[in-house]
Parts: structure tokens; sequence; C-alpha cells
């Protein structure tokens, strides 16, 4: 059987360009001799589709594209394996499904809803479909097919230490004898995610003794990227075919044929657990970026350029995602900005060939001095004082994007963002926060990554000079915090792997009251991040809807 790996990028609730869209790559694939066209899960919805499908008119209108698309296959040999949300098929609590079906010759042959429905982290299934009750076998080409949905192939119970869920659907499927099982999915990408997934499945292949195909969501909606890689694998767990990673393929595997029949014409992904995935993370934010841009309607972007190392590495991630001519860098000299920022930033988007402007804010911050004076008169100065600038820079941002159209990208990072090293509607005004998931530390290493696409872009001034935000006098980042290459680490432990503040003392050599200080730090500090932009999830714990935490608590961990 050849069988067509077709990795696509929908856009959530476009039900009718979904499917055009399937059928584009369908016909693609079957004058290419295909039998079996597999697509993600929910290609014809978009995921996630969260409460759209709570409307009736969407699973109605989900419905009625599964059965348009069904037609359409009237003038092809292939048969086609799709994603959709449905009405629920089992009389469960929940009217919508997350299915699969199996169209071929006008017709819809076969249907399966996912059963096990994941409500951790970023998602929250349960709240939107109900499960299905039992795995059926779909004949197809004389073949028994196991078709399974994203979270269905996640519960081997040999390759996870502790398994969530009752029921394992492949072991299920494999009792019943299949020759092929498939796995379609929505699999968010982070950091070491596609080594990972690729080991799972190969170590299901070897267990059950049976080849198997993964096809991967690509593309972004909202906060998740969806990083594609689709592969496959034959019973022996040895790769066959594998698909490029953030963008769409479509690739082929002859299961009857031995070897690299697919073709594995892709870049090889970094392994499970390797450190060598800083290029995967830095497409992984150009791809969030563009689509979450455009998806949104947009075609252009703003970013204040302050020539630190945080703007200038989402000016380039912005450039290489919308193209120069849609990019405008903005620098906003303060009382307080050296001389060299700005050289930096201009050297920056002058390289890039982005627009660049610089808006000058001493008048401004001048006339709001004055226009405060009176009621600050006989008090100290303070932070007060510092995040006027700040939001300076935001409403002029802002009101430059009300203008011109361009969508506002903001530039703080993850470990600014965790201690709240940031400025509400200051540095924190944006549409969407494009390296919020990436710790300071990874800037670096990602701003070396952007350097050698784009030679010299960044400056090594920018690379070696201390941080500092610059909202006073000799101003640097390690006056308020811990040096980066100290903070971030504790950061990950606390937000990532949930270690508690003497644990991670315990673990890092630390003193523990500097540790407790940057877990307070980040505990009160939800309430800011509940205010920020949608940020692009690129670690296996982000901020944003995959960690909810009360903004008003008193517990201390």
């Amino acid at each position: 059987m050849k069988l067509a790996l077709a990795q696509i990028n929908p856009t959530v609730g476009d039900l009718r360009g979904n499917t055009d869209r399937v059928f584009d790559f369908a016909r693609r694939a079957d004058a290419q001799g295909a039998d079996l066209v597999i697509f993600p899960e929910l290609c014809l919805s978009g995921y996630p589709p969260r409460d759209l499908v709570n409307a009736a008119a969407f699973l109605q209108g989900g419905e009625d594209q599964l059965q348009r698309l069904a037609e359409m296959t009237r003038g092809l040999g292939s048969g086609l394996i799709v994603g959709y949300a449905g009405l629920d098929m089992t009389s469960g609590p929940r009217e919508a499904g997350n299915c699969a079906a199996y169209l071929a010759g006008g017709a819809i042959i076969f249907r399966q809803q996912k059963m096990l429905l994941p409500t951790y982290d970023v998602f929250d299934e349960h709240r939107h479909f109900s499960p299905a009750t039992k795995q059926s076998v779909c004949e197809i080409g004389g073949r028994r097919v196991g078709i399974t949905i994203c979270e269905d192939a996640w519960n081997d119970k040999q390759f996870w230490e502790r398994s969530l869920y009752a029921r394992d659907p492949v072991e299920e499927l494999a009792a019943k004898g299949i020759d092929l099982l498939i796995n379609i999915s929505a699999s968010p990408y982070s950091l070491y995610k596609r080594g990972l997934r690729l080991e799972m499945i190969r170590a299901a292949a070897r267990r059950h003794g049976v080849p198997t195909a993964m096809v991967n969501q690509v593309g972004g909606n909202d906060h998740l990227i969806f990083d594609g890689s689709s592969f496959a694998v034959d019973a022996a767990g040895n790769l066959t075919a594998r698909a490029d990673s953030f963008t769409e393929d479509l690739i082929f595997w002859e299961t009857e044929e031995p070897g690299l029949s697919g073709g594995l014409h892709g870049k090889q992904w970094p392994a499970a657990g390797s450190a060598d995935e800083h290029e995967g993370v830095y497409d992984a934010l150009v791809l969030g970026t563009r689509d979450y841009v455009r998806k949104c309607g947009f075609s252009k972007a703003t970013v204040g350029l302050s020539g630190g190392i945080d703007s200038a590495l989402t000016v380039l991630i912005a450039t290489d995602a919308l193209g120069a001519e849609n990019v405008t860098g903005v620098a906003m000299p303060g009382p307080y900005s050296s001389e060299s920022s700005v050289i930096d930033a201009r050297h920056t988007a002058e390289t890039l060939g982005i627009r660049f402007e610089v808006l000058n804010i001493n008048g401004a911050y001048r006339s709001f001095e004055s226009m405060l004076a009176g009621l600050f008169q006989g008090a100290e100065r303070n932070i007060a004082e510092e995040n006027l600038q700040a939001r300076l820079r935001g409403n002029t941002l802002m009101t430059l994007s009300n203008k011109f159209g361009g969508l506002v990208l903001t530039t703080g990072n993850k470990s600014e963002l965790a201690v709240g090293y940031c400025t509400l509607y200051g540095d924190m005004c944006g549409g969407l926060a494009v390296i919020s998931d990436v710790p300071k530390t990874l800037v670096y290493l990602l701003a070396r990554v952007a350097n050698k696409r784009r030679p010299g872009a960044i400056s090594e001034s920018v690379l070696t000079k201390p941080p500092s935000a610059e909202l006073r006098p000799e101003q640097k980042d390690t006056d308020s915090l811990p040096p980066y290459e100290i903070l971030d680490p504790i950061l990950n432990l606390y937000v990532e792997e949930n270690c508690e503040a003497a644990e991670i003392a315990e673990q890092l050599g630390l003193p523990l009251d500097l540790v407790t200080d940057i877990t307070l730090k980040v505990d009160r500090n939800e309430y800011k991040r509940q205010q920020a932009a949608p940020g692009l999830r690129v670690t296996s714990k982000a901020f944003g809807i995959g960690r909810r935490f009360p903004i008003a608590h008193r517990f201390v961990r």
C-alpha cells in the first residue's frame, strides 16, 4: 500500500477553506499514485477549536464539510483519513466528538471517535468532547487498519513510568489484529518533543509488531505552535519516512518495501533530549509569529527596538516571518538611553532592510514630570518615574499600530515575565509576546542562530553588553536580579519542574533565601502575566493557558 502523509496547516474555524486545502493535497497525492492519504487531527476544523464546539452551527458545519469532502473523493483513486469536530457518536456528556473518518469512492465509510481526552497543561478536551467507548478496526484495501487520534497513542504503560488512563487504545486495537496503525495528531511543539514522539511510536511499533504512521498538524494557532514532523516506522521501529518540520509537507511510504522507502528528505531532527534544538526553537517562533499575525488578519508588525538583545531577536524573528517590507522598528530613546543603544538598533534595522524610525520620548517625559510635579512634591524618585518611560514607549507603539495597522510585538523574555521585571501598559503593550516563553539564557543562544542566518544583524556589542532596561542612570538587570545564569535554572525547576524552593536550593547549591526570593517573585507577579499579550509556547511549561494559578492567594510553596 502506498501511503501519503499530508502534513497541512489548517486555520481554526475555516471549515470550507480547510476542506479545500485537504482536497488539494489529496489530489496531489492521488496524482502520485497514493492508495491512502492521511491528514492530521481536526484538520477540517483546525486545532484547538476550544469553545467553538459549543456552537451547534460549528458542529453541523463540520459534518457538512465532511460529507462534501466525501463526495469529492468520487474522482480520486485514493481514500482519505481526515480529522474533524463533529457530532458525538457515543451518547456521551458532550454534543461534540473529536473524530476521524475514512472516505473513499464518494462515501463516508468509517468513523472513529477519540478515546483519550487530555486535560492537562494546554489541553482541555474533556471540556469539549465526549470520549469513545470502544476502538474499531477499519478495513482498507484488504488490510486491517487501526486509527487512533493523538493522545490515544500516548498511554503505553511500557514506555511511560506512569499511565494517565485506564485504557490503552493502541493495545486494544493490536489485540483485535491489525496490519497497520495510523495516528492522526495535533501535537504542539516544545523543546525535545520531536524526538520524544518518535521514540514513543517506535516503542509501540516494536511492542505490537505493527508498522505505524503518525501525521501531525503544522502551523501556529494562538499560543500553540505545531511542528508537523510527521513520520512512519516499520514493525521493527525503523524510521521509514520523515516529513520536514515547521512547514507543510507531503511524503510517501510504500508499506511493503523495506528500508527507507518513504525518503527521509527532511532535515534530521534532534534526538530525544538533545541539546541541539536551538534551530528548531527559532523556526517554531518564526512559524508561530507568521501564523498569528496573518490568521488574525494583519500583514505588518511593529517592534520597539531598544538596542538590546531581546528586541533585536524579536525583530529578526518578525522579519523572517513576515518579510522586511512588513516590519517597522522604532527606537524611542529617553533620558537614560545610551547613544550606543540607538546605534545598535539602527544597525540591526539597516542590516535587515526594515523601516526604522527614531522617536525621542524626552519631551513627553518632561511634560509628564511637569504635570505630576505638584502631586509628587516631596516624594523620592522611584519606580513610578522609571515606569513612566516604559509606558510612554508602549503608548507610542500602540498609537503607531492604530494609525498604520501593524501588530505590535512585545519583546519581553520568559525570565523577565516570571519575576515581574516588566512594566504593565509599558513594554508589555502589544498583540503578541513573541519570546515570552524563551528564558534569557536561551535568548542569547537563539540570537546566535539568527546571526548565522542573517550574518551580523545583531552586533557583537549587543551580544556582550550587560542587560539593562535603561530606566535610570547606569542601571543593569543585576541590580534587581541575580545573573541570568543563576536565575534561569531556578525558574526552570520552579515553573517547569514544579520543584519546591528547598529542593531547588539543594539541587543547585544556592542559598535558600535567594531561591525563596525568586519563587515569591514568580508567585506575586501572576497579576501581570494574566494581563500580558498571548505568548508563543516553546518550552514544556509556558505562562498562559497551560499554567493556571490564582492571582489573589496566600499559599507559599
